[in-house]
């Protein structure tokens, strides 16, 4: 059986504590990969790699650091097939949206790569007499990064590239149920001259993510995940003084007004709730109708889910894999079995769903829930399945109080023909980011990603500028040189004044 082990130093590192966890291939069932789980002293280890390697990366030039980083971008463009193979075998999604986050993760990879112009900092001259004001931005140190299942190639490369080439070391503990990517991505950046210790992996359980989240020499910690868990880091990282930016779960909303497009609308809604099995943050999960369109808009969802071909991840025919483990898609299937009792109309049923000849894969269909009361549980909690909600109102105010109302905010769309509700649509509600006619609005590399409310915990977004301000701390240093013929300014107790 195939095992993968931590990444210290600049090199594979067998697990010590000898607890291991089980890899499946969710298109069989089967166990094919066992995965070293941490203790807190190999946290320890990878973390003090981080911080040998920090005194001499931190202070090494931009164009060393940005030469580094275009060497991986162009061995992670040679091996995208590769990394979507993994990440297919252990995750589930198919091999198309398996190269997508792969494409995407390189977009912040180009960012960074660029990253000369996010650090040139500020000058003023002359603000006083002979004195000058400069603003510049340094590296925090060793950071942290403790990543999710569903995109575990994407989301550590949301992180890693930009807190590297901001001067910091970095350790990731990427999700134990699909870790070989990020080993993949770790043996590509040694491969592309980062020196040992800059970049570790540490695969593990709850034991090394809470270690990384009290540890004294991490000074920042990056996560995604599911809310209660982000409550969690944010709350215990803060205690122990670190910088936090720990991304949430959803429940996006799409709304859509009398006027759209219902085609597009009903192309849209299916492509972005049902994507990779419905396992993303930014999946739509509830439809907003507007008005009288409800009954046409969910009879055009049916007609185009109904068509979706689901199969092994690896099968070019399939448009849908299957759950990430079996828990999971029971746990899917649950929502869906009590939806009719708390007053929703099921018109897809997608428990009890097979493959034939993979029958032991955690394989669901696809479900779609009408007229979904927002007091049920299949509307309130975050499925992360591939499951539909469309909920019914009267009037435009009335679905965006609805939307509003939602504890999350991570995520939202609006479809219409009408630019002025549009307009009006991305300044009021209480979201993150926002689409108009763009179900999934996953903004590009260079903006920033992050939601609102319940669906962020901290200051800052993820990538983007916002990346970056994360990733460093400001310094302001201000400087007087006089003139050699000036004479002495004596003792002056006054508070300083500019003049």
């Amino acid at each position: 059986m195939k095992t993968v082990n931590h990444w210290i130093g600049g090199q594979a590192v067998d697990g010590a504590s000898g607890e291991f966890g089980p890899v499946t291939d969710p298109a069989t069932g089967e166990v094919t990969t066992q995965v070293a789980l941490a203790s807190a002293e190999e946290v320890d280890a990878a973390v003090a790699a981080a911080k040998a390697a920090h005194a001499s990366w931190g202070t090494s030039s931009l164009a060393r650091r940005t030469t580094v980083l275009f060497k991986f971008r162009a061995l992670l463009d040679q091996h995208r097939e590769e990394i979507a193979r993994l990440i297919t075998a252990e995750h589930g999604k198919v091999h198309d949206d398996a190269l997508g986050e792969v494409a995407r993760g390189l977009e912040v990879v180009d960012l960074a790569c660029g990253i000369t112009v996010q650090l040139k900092g500020e000058l003023s001259t002359e603000v006083a007499g002979r004195v000058d004001v400069a603003s510049i931005r340094q590296p925090l140190g060793v950071v942290a990064g403790i990543t999710p299942f569903n995109f575990p190639a994407m989301v550590p490369m949301w992180m890693f590239p930009l807190a590297i080439a901001c001067g910091n070391t970095f350790v990731l503990k990427p999700s134990e149920k699909d870790p070989s990517a990020a080993l993949k991505l770790a043996e590509l950046l040694g491969e592309a001259g980062l020196p040992d210790g800059v970049f570790n992996v540490v695969n593990g359980d709850k034991a090394a993510v809470d270690r990384l989240l009290e540890h004294p020499d991490v000074a920042a910690v990056s996560f995604v995940g599911s809310t209660p868990i982000a409550r969690h880091v944010h709350a215990t990282a803060s205690a122990h003084g670190k910088r936090v930016q720990a991304l949430g779960g959803a429940k996006n909303h799409m709304l859509v007004l009398p006027d759209a497009d219902l085609d597009a609308a009903a192309d849209a809604a299916v492509s972005a709730a049902y994507g990779s099995a419905g396992e993303r943050c930014m999946a739509v999960s509830a439809v907003v109708a507007v008005g009288a369109i409800g009954d046409e808009l969910v009879a055009k969802i049916k007609e185009r889910a109904e068509r979706i071909t689901i199969g092994p991840g690896d099968d070019p025919a399939s448009e849908m894999g299957p759950l990430i483990t079996a828990a999971h898609r029971d746990k899917v299937a649950g929502y869906v079995a009590g939806a009719a009792a708390q007053g929703a109309e099921v018109v897809l049923d997608g428990t009890g769903f097979t493959v034939e000849g993979y029958e032991r894969g955690h394989w669901i269909g696809l479900s779609l829930l009408d007229k979904v009361a927002t007091d049920s549980d299949a509307y309130r909690d975050e499925i992360f399945g591939p499951v539909l909600c469309v909920l019914r109102a009267e009037t435009y105010e009335e679905g965006l109080a609805l939307i509003n109302a939602s504890p999350y905010g991570n995520g939202t769309a609006v479809f219409t023909r009408d630019g002025g509700a549009a307009r009006r649509f991305q300044m009021e509600v209480e979201a993150g980011m926002v689409g108009v006619n763009v179900p999934i609005p996953v903004p590009v590399g260079y903006h920033s990603f992050g939601g609102w409310k319940d669906s962020l915990f901290g200051d800052h977004h993820i990538y983007g500028n916002d990346g970056t301000h994360f990733y460093t701390r400001g310094k302001v240093v201000t400087t007087r040189w006089p003139d050699p013929a000036d004479a002495p300014a004596g003792v002056d107790l006054g508070f300083p004044r500019n003049h």
